[in-house]
């Protein structure tokens, strides 16, 4: 075969089986769903003023990020300030700012977006290249190392730019990320020069700037970039390049890998572009293989929050069941990860559980990245401090601020979806929204208290009598299931605590209606009509949860989870203290209103044995007092503090003083 047609010949082999998807069900776009949920709304709000207002703040004036673009304008020789991918920061914050436009739309904020916009344009490059760290520096040596984030800067240029077109229809950020990516496509695939990039995150933008604009190539370059991966050790290199190859999740073939490594955030911006590509493609390889992969996160390398990556060393993973508390490296942008992997996951397969996983990394580990204040954030999310720990208002590695931003702004992404005349609620957030399915349109509302309370009431509005399948999510935690895979599991009756589980009943038109359960929904398909009401509670009891044996630190120690919230001990609600108590068996656990500044939340109190130190300084004194514990999310508002997430059941596990 001659090489000259080798890349159109591959082009209409990925375009053709871009005509096959194996996606089960599409999410709505968030721009299409109102969020008006007692916990989420205040949420969204807050990112809409507080934190786009602080990575503003960060961005233009504390730091030198938009300065540098401005240089690059002005070509006359000035140095460049920062690190080699702040550029990235500039984007993800414009994409949160580009979400926020949808929810809470302001000429403030459009006019900053113009402004940020116009002088990333004028850093471009005549041939289409944007980089601030090389340009500045005037190097030449554009595309030689992989490590230094050329690409994954661009990923999320990519992002920002689809995010904005689809915000206010406006090409010109969308044509600077047309430009880079001709100029990127001309330089690398089939037959061209080889690359693996550092930080991934080019593969799933690519897809999304194929699904804006239809172009072929884009896809076609995002599953070649994916394909680059794994050759190195089939080239001769030797096993010692393993711990780098590893590192960047390109020891095997994509196809072919069964476990995860290396960098956690890296891993998870793949796999969401792999899912991505095999959405578009039809290609089960990808599947088959991210399946693999998640097992080996979720059964072995999850923390209970959902939160991932227990490493500080590599920010990511090292073995099986390694998962200390106090040393949890869990970056937020992993957490943030998992919500993106996960709902891909979801959508290509139809299965509640990957749903049931994003609402864990979602309500604990992701969300514990945001400061109740919404200007204060978390890099890393430990499960217990000695009162080492506090949140920040900035790093010098600033990815988790803008990227929490992006995924709280954009939450209405993940609360429903719609397949074949079917429609599915993933999560029960209150909202309302609308759905055109082949008889015609229909609106649908949701009531509720979650996560404090299980009553979800949905309106279901149909212009005409429809007839279609209505899928409900049962979270896991109802079912008695921690998270697939058995990592965690919850402590039965017989073992001393309260933990019990139930069959949701729902009432159509306060009567009893009949459902079947598949892939973890509760599935009811009938004639619906305008005016339908659906009513269910899924139980809000207290679970305790163990962890498995191999997971060594959590061993003789016990967790808390509510609905799906884990929860944790604070000083702040305990006399300062969070390591002098013991939670035995028979404790009682009983929920309380309760208030974390002007956050309410629902806290758990319970009578245990708390240890201190006599007056005499000698001796330790056992006494029972009410303890409290609140959710994870909400620590650490309060200055610095004691805090353990997994709490012990012994008194050889206490710590009264260090």
């Amino acid at each position: 075969m001659r090489k000259g047609i080798l890349v159109p010949l591959l082009a209409i082999a990925v375009a053709a089986q871009a005509q096959t998807s194996l996606k089960q069900f599409e999410f709505v776009n968030f721009s299409q769903v109102n969020v008006t949920d007692q916990f989420w709304k205040p949420k969204i709000d807050k990112v809409a003023t507080k934190t786009l207002d602080a990575c503003i703040y960060q961005t233009e004036t504390a730091t030198p990020r938009i300065r540098n673009f401005e240089r690059v304008a002005r070509a006359k020789g000035e140095e460049h300030e920062g690190i080699f991918y702040d550029d990235s920061d500039v984007f993800k914050a414009l994409e949160a700012m580009a979400y926020s436009l949808k929810t809470h739309p302001s000429e403030a904020m459009e006019k900053k977006c113009d402004e940020w916009i116009e002088k990333i344009a004028s850093a471009q490059q005549p041939d289409g290249y944007l980089n601030t760290w090389y340009t500045l520096k005037g190097l030449q040596d554009r595309y030689t190392d992989m490590s230094m984030h050329e690409d994954y800067n661009a990923g999320h240029m990519i992002e920002a730019g689809v995010a904005y077109y689809n915000a206010t229809g406006k090409r010109k950020l969308l044509d600077v990320c047309i430009k880079w990516a001709d100029h990127f496509g001309a330089i690398f695939g089939p037959g061209k020069k080889h690359w693996v990039t550092g930080h991934q995150e080019l593969e799933l933008a690519l897809v999304k700037l194929y699904k804006i604009t239809n172009n072929i190539a884009y896809l076609n370059l995002s599953d070649w970039l994916l394909s680059e991966r794994g050759k190195k050790l089939a080239k001769g290199y030797t096993w010692t390049d393993w711990k780098d190859t590893a590192y960047a999740q390109d020891v095997l073939p994509v196809k072919e890998q069964k476990e995860i490594t290396g960098h956690a955030v890296r891993a998870m911006y793949m796999y969401t572009g792999a899912a991505d590509v095999a959405a578009q493609t039809g290609d089960t390889a990808y599947l088959k293989a991210m399946r693999t992969v998640w097992e080996d996160v979720v059964y072995r390398n999850m923390y209970i929050t959902g939160g991932i990556g227990s490493a500080g060393s590599n920010e990511g993973f090292s073995v099986d069941y390694d998962l200390p508390n106090e040393q949890a490296y869990c970056e937020t942008c992993a957490s943030v990860g998992m919500v993106f992997w996960n709902q891909r996951m979801s959508a290509l397969t139809g299965n509640a559980e990957y749903m049931d996983v994003l609402e864990r990394s979602l309500y604990n580990g992701a969300l514990d990245g945001l400061s109740l204040s919404g200007d204060r954030f978390f890099y890393g999310n430990p499960l217990a401090s000695r009162g080492q720990h506090q949140r920040r208002e900035w790093f010098g590695t600033a990815c988790c601020p803008a990227n929490i931003a992006r995924l709280v702004a954009s939450l209405g992404n993940y609360i429903y979806a719609f397949g074949d005349n079917s429609v599915y609620v993933n999560l029960y957030v209150g909202s309302n929204t609308s759905f055109n399915l082949k008889n015609g349109p229909v609106g649908l509302k949701m009531e509720t208290n979650y996560p404090w309370e299980g009553k979800v009431k949905i309106s279901i509005d149909p212009v005409k009598k429809s007839n279609f399948s209505l899928h409900l999510r049962v979270p896991g935690w109802v079912q008695r299931e921690v998270a697939p895979g058995g990592l965690y599991a919850m402590l039965p009756v017989s073992e001393g605590f309260e933990s019990v589980s139930s069959t949701s009943i729902v009432k159509l038109n306060g009567k009893e209606i009949k459902y079947k359960i598949e892939n973890g929904y509760m599935v009811m398909a009938q004639d619906w009509r305008k005016g339908d009401q659906l009513e269910f509670e899924f139980p809000m009891e207290v679970k305790i949860i163990k962890a498995r044996t191999e997971v060594k630190q959590d061993q003789g120690r016990i967790a808390i989870q509510r609905g799906p919230l884990v929860y944790c001990v604070e000083g702040a609600d305990n006399n300062g203290k969070a390591w002098n108590m013991i939670v035995p068996k028979n404790t009682k656990f009983e929920s309380i209103d309760y208030k974390v500044l002007d956050e309410y939340v629902k806290a758990i109190t319970a009578e245990v044995p708390v240890v201190t130190v006599g007056e005499d300084g000698q001796s330790l004194i056992t006494e029972k007092k009410k303890i409290i514990a609140i959710p994870y999310y909400a620590w650490a508002n309060r200055g610095k503090n004691e805090m353990q997430l997994w709490l012990p059941t012994r008194i050889n596990e206490v710590k009264v003083n260090y």
